[in-house]
């Protein structure tokens, strides 16, 4: 399946997905800068009840550049019509969420970064601005 990347681009400047199923219209930015898929803590909080707590953490740097120690939970998120799971750390971004925000007009709820992309063989064609799944 492919899936366009220009409808984000477009209104964002970001490469965006917006899931569905009961994590209906999360927005996850898709970063091929980041080595873990994050879950914003402000999130986390409100869909509680649909992810799986695992008994691990792990040390993620933060945006300010400092390594910060996260709960680590699992999660499946329905997009294109495919349940997708994975694991996420639960960060807390507020200020830099809010700072997108306030550019974008879009609130990010989360990041899917290269642990996503290789788990599911991800292709981004940065050509066509497209994802491949």
């Amino acid at each position: 399946m492919e899936f366009p990347l220009l409808f984000g681009l477009q209104k964002t400047g970001l490469p965006l997905i917006i899931t569905s199923g009961k994590l209906k219209n999360l927005c996850f930015l898709i970063d091929t800068g980041s080595t873990h898929n994050i879950l914003f803590s402000y999130v986390y909080e409100h869909f509680s009840d649909e992810f799986k707590i695992l008994n691990n953490t792990q040390n993620i740097m933060g945006i300010e550049g400092e390594y910060k120690e996260t709960p680590i939970i699992e999660g499946t998120f329905n997009f294109e019509g495919k349940d997708y799971t994975s694991t996420f750390s639960v960060f807390n971004a507020t200020n830099a969420v809010v700072h997108i925000e306030e550019e974008t007009g879009v609130q990010i709820h989360g990041i899917l970064g290269i642990q996503f992309l290789i788990e599911n063989k991800c292709v981004i064609n940065f050509d066509k601005n497209i994802i491949k799944l």
